[in-house]
């Protein structure tokens, strides 16, 4: 697979901690693979809080009212490392894996792709215990920062998501994973990012399947929704955010002259509607399974147009609810969200599913 703009063909850079030798993937003599340091002693604790818990929310959202708590399990530490898989600071990923000895089946991966209006947010934070805890199910898991809006206009953010997926594939044979069998984990612009993995081109040829938590599918839906009169400061946060993703005001013109002022009007909402993801829906796109509350600021409306336009296309797609005014990783609050989540990611990333 190629690796697209702002990923290395040749071995990645190492993070700026790098205290352990590098390591070359079997296969590819040569080639030193990716290399990063422990995490920090101390800096991690087994028993962190469940994302969305009310402690450290990950994605930077504001909570809502939290309505069941998530039964606590406290997973033995699996292996971590952190590569960098571009030159920009805020391409770094995190890895979250166990040795299964050396003639163990490669594992299935869950790349996690963290929210926080396309503006916030960090791969690390409370996502870490969720990852811990897939790879007591059985998975690889991969945390992927991505370069933040509004330094970094779209497609900025997706193209680093293509990259961070390209680079878990390279060199997948580090952690004992099959890149054949790699799923996304997406909450709210996260989400987003995810489900544009699963519909860009033939989309199973990215990942075999996305999870979206609370995804703001539609951008321009978003913008329009922080514009009610009723709109919640959260959704007029994500109209604001909306805004700086694109770097433009859409339905705006600017410019001096009427010619001046289409063709910027026009731009805006071309990359509208390329983030916009039931644009680059087709046959053969990754299945989805879509989860939101019933009193989520982004609505389910985010979710149903993209589903329906899956399912017209001959494609899987699943639409949940829950109950509450919980958003995004806050819905692991609710008792059912995760088992939900990894019955699902199991029957999408077993051996033969899809091929």
């Amino acid at each position: 697979m190629a690796i697209p703009g702002g990923a290395h063909a040749n071995a990645p850079v190492p993070t700026p901690s790098a205290t352990v030798p590098s390591v070359t993937p079997t296969g590819e003599p040569g080639t030193t693979g990716p290399s990063g340091g422990p995490e920090t002693p101390g800096s991690e604790s087994p028993s962190a809080t469940v994302p969305g818990s009310g402690q450290g929310v990950p994605d930077g959202e504001p909570g809502g009212t939290v309505t069941a708590q998530a039964v606590m399990v406290t997973p033995e530490l699996p292996k971590f490392r952190t590569y960098a898989y571009g030159k920009a600071a805020a391409q770094k990923i995190d890895a979250y894996w166990r040795d299964t000895g050396p003639r163990a089946r490669p594992r299935p991966v869950v790349l996690i792709l963290h929210g926080g209006y396309w503006l916030q947010g960090d791969k690390g934070g409370g996502w870490k215990y969720f990852a811990r805890r897939l790879t007591e199910e059985g998975f690889v898991v991969m945390s992927a920062n991505y370069r933040l809006a509004p330094k970094a206009q779209w497609p900025a953010q997706r193209d680093d998501s293509l990259s961070a997926l390209a680079f878990v594939k390279k060199y997948a044979r580090v952690w004992n994973a099959d890149p054949s069998r790699v799923a996304v984990i997406g909450s709210s612009a996260g989400g987003q990012l995810g489900t544009q993995l699963g519909t860009l081109g033939t989309g199973t040829r990215q990942v075999r399947g996305v999870v979206a938590l609370s995804p703001p599918n539609d951008p321009y839906l978003a913008y329009q929704d922080g514009a009610k009169p009723g709109a919640t400061p959260s959704q007029r946060k994500l109209r604001e955010a909306v805004a700086g993703l694109m770097n433009c005001e859409p339905g705006a013109q600017t410019g001096t002259g009427p010619e001046a002022g289409a063709g910027a009007g026009e731009d805006c909402q071309s990359r509208l509607d390329d983030a916009s993801s039931i644009t680059h829906v087709s046959p053969g796109d990754a299945p989805m399974l879509f989860m939101h509350a019933t009193g989520d600021f982004v609505p389910v409306a985010q979710s149903v147009g993209l589903a329906g336009a899956l399912r017209a296309a001959g494609v899987d797609a699943t639409v949940k609810t829950v109950e509450g005014r919980l958003h995004a990783a806050q819905l692991l609050n609710d008792e059912n969200t995760y088992p939900t989540i990894v019955s699902w990611l199991k029957s999408k990333l077993k051996p033969g599913a899809g091929e």
